[in-house]
């Protein structure tokens, strides 16, 4: 890809971002939103293979969709109540049609189908951005308009998101697909949430794009894209793949790593606002999470090849992507003993 390209392309994603999550008026949100889909196609299918095109197509359709509902949305509501401002959003089926657009947008079921077939398409580090910088804006859209969201359609897609998201995650031997279920799930944990604590919501986000920058880098550094080569990576990288090990259970949210913080202190919200029963389901779904993890890591850590590999270790990394990971893989696994620290924060 031609650096000047690439240099406007990732400017624009810049761009687009900060327009939207600093913006109040409705038109700004969606020109911010816009610019980020039309920054990032350049990213997608850069490869020129047919699957690449196939999902940059797959992803500026759903965009467009999610992006043109989101503006009727906001016109019908401006015509009803002749407000244009983002925390303004009282009308019914305004609300209802933003749900939905914020929903494609994000990944949610039932618009999931999208996610997983870009992400297969991509190359690693675009499906890290499609994963955690993409989400980012509509996630804040969500937060600015939480008070005004139905808890019924937005418990109910949550739900589904953890159920669908772990049950499909069980059957994949693509890596970038799992990690594309696996962040649907995720989702459903933040969406479940916003509306009776937002900053909750923006505090799981923080920690699961944390936990996933560091996955997707890690695989990044060893090339792996299926099951089958991760187990040769071990050979190649055995401190990288250990350190991968920490990040997916991480990832997977068990109790002495980063990623237990954000489910602990969603289902004590949730017992709080008296959804035990939504709290449980929730935290029976995560198992379904964990197994796939649990694979990832038998895979990378314990499985040995079993054909002998003629790699050499690969005792030197680049520096600058070293130091990235070793600090994201440090944040990733031992962030949880701040955690009244963070809490002072929300």
């Amino acid at each position: 890809m031609n650096p000047h390209a690439m240099l406007a392309s990732a400017l624009s994603l810049l761009l687009g971002t900060t327009i939207t999550i600093s913006s109040n008026h409705w038109v700004m949100a969606w020109t911010g939103l816009e610019i980020n889909t039309l920054a990032i196609i350049p990213f997608i299918s850069k490869s020129h293979h047919p699957r690449a095109i196939e999902a940059t197509i797959k992803y500026f359709l759903v965009q467009a969709t999610a992006s043109a509902l989101l503006l009727f949305s906001s016109m019908s509501n401006a015509w009803a109540t002749g407000q244009w401002d983002i925390t303004q959003l009282t009308h019914p089926i305004s609300c209802l049609l933003l749900t939905i657009a914020i929903a494609m947008k994000l990944g949610l079921v039932p618009f999931h189908f999208w996610f997983p077939e870009v992400l297969q398409g991509s190359s690693m580090i675009t499906a890290l951005m499609l994963s955690t910088m993409l989400k980012f804006p509509p996630i804040t859209l969500l937060y600015l308009t939480s008070h005004s969201l139905n808890p019924a359609l937005l418990t109910t897609m949550a739900i589904t998101s953890a159920a669908l998201g772990g049950w499909m995650g069980l059957n994949q031997t693509q890596i970038r697909k799992i990690l594309a279920f696996s962040s649907i799930s995720h989702m459903g944990w933040m969406s479940i949430i916003i509306i009776y604590t937002p900053k909750l919501t923006l505090l799981t986000f923080y920690l699961y794009t944390l936990m996933t920058a560091t996955v997707f880098l890690t695989l990044n550094t060893t090339k792996v894209l299926k099951m089958t080569t991760m187990m040769i990576s071990w050979t190649k990288t055995p401190m990288l793949n250990a350190t991968l090990m920490l990040a997916l259970l991480s990832l997977a949210g068990l109790p002495p790593l980063t990623g237990f913080l954000p489910k602990w202190l969603i289902i004590q919200e949730l017992t709080k606002q008296e959804m035990t029963m939504a709290a449980t389901i929730m935290a029976m779904l995560s198992l379904l999470g964990l197994f796939f993890y649990l694979r990832l890591t038998y895979y990378s850590t314990i499985t040995l090849p079993p054909n002998t590999v003629n790699h050499m270790k690969q005792w030197h990394m680049d520096k600058t992507t070293g130091i990235l990971t070793a600090s994201l893989t440090s944040l990733t696994a031992l962030l949880l003993p701040l955690s009244p620290m963070i809490l002072a924060t929300i």
